[in-house]
């Protein structure tokens, strides 16, 4: 089938949390190889989205705090199956690599290490899926030399800018052209409106005030009842609503929040994230690693429903308003511009840190080239594709 197919708009439920459980088992490469997986997967195979729909989640996701690609699929979820169906989709992505983690944080004594062999191959996996998904977005997204400019314009500032606010700078700049240079442009993809979320009217408001009653009550709580429990819940909070970027880019204010209280050593924390490293869904997970480490399963339970709670009201917030804007057409062309900035962002994304740090030698180089080869021509899923990888990456890669 496809890219250009119609939207598939039957498939609601339990499906949603059986497709994300699905991708929570073999969605590794981090949140920018997430994405790509999901488009592979929402957009190209079940058809429950659109190029320029999926490239809408994605920039909100990219402007919004919290574990981006998590986001997206907290989206895709609310979109077509309302509030429950944006807690399977969460549930479902993030219970896989939320057991491991969990379970690594109560043992974490015994000692872990993750083979490097198996590192490299997934990350070679990662390459590959982003340069697939990179390539299929660029073909509906960024015809025209316009939206090809932004693109590339896009990918230049966060390569030459490598800081947290650069993604959400580049965003906002290519949808400030778009709103100056597409309205007049045909942009059929542009009008691929989203729909709105089947939740009740009261509901964004109502998010909007709990993410901000929360950032302040909770921190109060752990100045009034201070304790490893109410101080690592408080953090965790903190920590998923503060941060833009998501993935690695939280890791510093869980290792402030853990660390920096005694609620666990610098050697338990770095070798929790080694092995988040090595696991399939979010690395926002790491943080029932970090509770259930220090004071066992039930607090590990807290902190992760606490990292990714600010992330879920805010796109149950944004989310239910979307139809606003989608509703006036010099947003629409300020969206065209932002989509095209998408794909620059893992294009930019794609090159560093995905090719940088993931192809480190000719063996992972020549397994990435199979893979993407396995991807677009094979037309192989990307989860048995992961699953080679890290196969062979464990055998040859040693």
């Amino acid at each position: 089938m496809g890219d250009d197919a119609p939207v598939d708009a039957t498939a609601t439920g339990p499906g949603i949390g059986r497709t994300f459980l699905r991708l929570g088992t073999s969605a590794f490469g981090g949140p920018v190889a997430h994405l790509g997986i999901f488009r592979t997967e929402l957009v190209g195979r079940r058809r429950w989205l659109s190029d320029a729909q999926y490239a809408d989640l994605v920039a909100l996701g990219q402007f919004l705090p919290g574990p981006a690609s998590s986001q997206v699929g907290m989206s895709v979820g609310l979109l077509r199956g309302g509030i429950a169906g944006s807690l399977r989709a969460w549930l479902g992505f993030t219970l896989p690599t939320a057991v491991l983690m969990l379970g690594a944080g109560l043992v974490v004594g015994a000692g872990l290490a993750v083979p490097a062999g198996l590192v490299g191959g997934l990350k070679a996996a990662a390459a590959a899926v982003v340069a697939q998904a990179v390539l299929a977005m660029a073909r509906s997204l960024c015809r025209g030399w316009i939206r090809a400019g932004l693109a590339l314009a896009t990918a230049g500032v966060v390569l030459a800018l490598p800081t947290t606010w650069a993604p959400v700078a580049g965003l906002a700049g290519a949808g400030l052209v778009g709103l100056l240079t597409l309205r007049g442009a045909a942009v059929p993809e542009a009008v691929d409106v989203l729909p709105r979320p089947a939740m009740p009217r009261w509901a964004a408001p109502a998010a909007l005030v709990a993410f901000a009653a929360l950032l302040v009550v909770l921190p109060l709580a752990a100045r009034a009842w201070p304790g490893e429990w109410t101080t690592l819940v408080a953090g965790c909070y903190r920590a998923g609503a503060l941060v833009f970027g998501g993935g690695h880019v939280v890791l510093p204010l869980l290792e402030e929040v853990a660390v920096g209280s005694g609620a666990v050593s610098e050697a338990t924390f770095l070798a929790g994230y080694g092995l988040a490293n090595a696991m399939p869904g979010p690395l926002f997970a790491f943080a029932g690693y970090v509770g259930s480490a220090a004071g066992g399963l039930l607090l590990g339970v807290a902190c992760l429903v606490a990292v990714f709670l600010p992330g879920w009201l805010l796109v149950v917030a944004a989310l239910g308003q979307w139809h606003l804007v989608a509703a006036d057409p010099r947003l629409r062309a300020a969206l065209a511009g932002v989509n095209a900035a998408v794909v620059g962002l893992l294009g930019a994304a794609l090159w560093d840190p995905v090719i940088r740090e993931g192809i480190t030698s000719a063996p992972t180089a020549v397994l990435a080239v199979a893979a993407f080869l396995a991807l677009v021509v094979l037309r192989i899923p990307p989860q048995f594709v992961v699953l080679a990888c890290a196969l062979v990456g464990s055998i040859l890669l040693a």
